[in-house]
């Protein structure tokens, strides 16, 4: 991070791009921007990652994330639960994937996890920062900060606020935030020397009341029917929280000792759009929601997945027209229908006895496996199908790349010939691949090998998603971009050209910045 002499009244630091927050979202995204060779800096006003009980649930497609990146060793094996929910009716979350289902992390490992592996790949992190003002000028994105040691000031050629549900880079930005405020709320505690029997989204005759202990603490959720949210300025007291237990459940937890006590609502808000010319938006800065099912730390996480190697490429200068646009025209529409399924869910989980004869059909339809499946792929984010073009309709275009078992081939004299791998490790290097399984397309690419990855392999197992004499163009984050034969090399190029610009330029910054982070990543 090189400062910048020419002002002697504060520190004045200029990178390629500064995130504000250092939660999943903001580190994630500083992992995949020094991943594609961009200078990050991240400011975050917190000292360090978050020490309250928030999200704790990584879906599937996070898991596949994670590993793909090679993070998943460091994470080790956390609680795998099959079954989640949608709306408070229990639902089995298990679809073809290397980790169906999901996974309980606190989000403070995970936010650990993501800092380190930033920091390893060269991301410069900075704490007790606190955003104060910003300029978007035409080349560069001014803000100015209180850090520890007094103001700063820095320069960004691009800024992208990770600041969460009451981010200020958003409030300074004035950016559009359509919506609607909460009308319902639950009341959460982690409270310990309770014993109360677990409760899985009870309804009773008063209101909701969820229970779970793991270990000696006991998270408690209630909400009376009919109660409105309330207009807050911090959390709730402890009493609150214990006499609305009472009501709904008749029980006493008043002798407890509460460890973390908030209140979320049904906020459901999202920006209109999710760049302002050099300001972008991921994560709970762009969308604020109930966190129903976990899904809002995963939203976040997949946002900044499909920023991340965009914005590299904008600032390496080869990225094709209109690439950094396609993250708001891919990302805010998964966006609209995750808060669409928030907001079902909200009512069938807060709404009174009326909503018992929508809560009794849907049971009956989850039943049927494709509803089951469809609403599993929708909470997962497995389904997630962007329009990369195409005419032909195959049905993996525009999805994740499957994990699947493969053995490379080859002429033969490579020391990676007959080796098996899985799909999900071939996008470590965080760049493009073109996975060749005998179509013979792999030197169409050759050109743009500093930016996508040949490797020439077949499938393990006939039968599975991946068809023997295709070849398959993945973008970064995993998702397919091309499919076809050898034949086709035109329709090749067009998508090489669509999402990897012209053919190679390397410059002595690229190709050093390519080698230095791939190297880390696959450590």
């Amino acid at each position: 991070m090189a400062p910048d002499h020419q002002d002697t009244t504060q520190d004045t630091l200029s990178t390629d791009v500064l995130v504000v927050g250092a939660g999943p979202a903001g580190l994630m995204l500083a992992c995949e921007l020094r991943l594609g060779g961009a200078e990050v800096l991240v400011l975050d006003q917190r000292p360090g990652p978050t020490t309250e009980s928030r999200a704790s649930t990584l879906h599937a497609r996070t898991m596949e994330i994670l590993g793909a990146r090679g993070l998943l060793a460091e994470l080790g094996t956390p609680p795998c639960e099959p079954r989640g929910h949608f709306g408070g009716i229990g639902l089995d979350l298990t679809l073809p994937s290397s980790h169906p289902g999901q996974w309980k992390v606190p989000q403070q490992r995970t936010e650990e996890l993501l800092q380190d592996r930033a920091v390893a790949l060269g991301a410069d992190v900075r704490r007790r920062h606190q955003l104060v003002a910003l300029t978007d000028g035409p080349d560069r994105v001014t803000v100015e900060c209180l850090g520890p040691a007094g103001p700063v000031r820095v320069t960004a050629r691009f800024l992208v606020g990770c600041d969460g549900e009451d981010s200020t880079v958003r409030r300074l930005t004035g950016a559009d935030f359509p919506g609607r405020d909460a009308e319902r709320e639950l009341l959460r505690a982690d409270v310990s020397g309770v014993d109360t029997p677990d409760r899985r989204f009870q309804r009773l005759a008063n209101g909701l009341a969820i229970a779970a202990t793991r270990g000696e603490v006991t998270r408690v959720m209630v909400h009376e029917f009919g109660t409105p949210a309330r207009q807050r300025s911090g959390a709730p007291e402890f009493a609150e929280v214990v006499d609305a237990w009472q009501r709904v459940t008749g029980e006493d937890i008043s002798h407890g000792v509460p460890l973390w006590i908030n209140a979320f609502g049904d906020v459901n808000r999202q920006l209109a759009r999710y760049r302002h010319g050099r300001i972008l938006f991921a994560g709970d800065a762009a969308h604020q929601q109930m966190p129903s099912g976990g899904q809002a730390l995963n939203l976040g996480v997949q946002d900044s997945f499909n920023l991340g190697w965009k914005l590299a490429a904008e600032i390496r200068g080869d990225a094709p027209d209109g690439l950094l646009d396609s993250y708001h025209a891919e990302r805010h529409a998964v966006g609209a229908d995750v808060l669409a399924n928030i907001r079902a869910q909200t009512r069938l989980l807060l709404g009174g006895p009326e909503i018992e004869p929508v809560r009794a059909v849907l049971t009956e339809l989850i039943a049927v496996e494709e509803v089951r499946a469809h609403l599993a792929g929708m909470i997962s984010g497995l389904s997630v199908r962007y329009d990369v073009g195409g005419t032909d309709g195959h049905p993996l275009l525009g999805r994740r790349l499957p994990p699947v078992e493969l053995v490379r081939t080859g002429d033969g004299r490579g020391d990676d010939d007959g080796a098996t791998t899985a799909t999900t490790e071939l996008l470590a290097t965080g760049r493009g691949l073109l996975l060749d399984l005998g179509a013979g397309a792999e030197r169409i690419a050759a050109p743009w090998a500093d930016r996508v990855v040949g490797v020439s392999a077949r499938t393990s197992v006939p039968g599975g998603p991946l068809r023997t004499g295709e070849a398959l163009l993945v973008r970064p984050d995993g998702h397919v971009a091309w499919v076809g034969p050898a034949t086709d090399a035109y329709g090749l190029r067009i998508a090489l050209h669509r999402w990897f610009g012209e053919p190679a330029r390397t410059s002595p910054r690229t190709s050093a910045a390519h080698h230095s982070t791939e190297t880390a990543a696959v450590r």
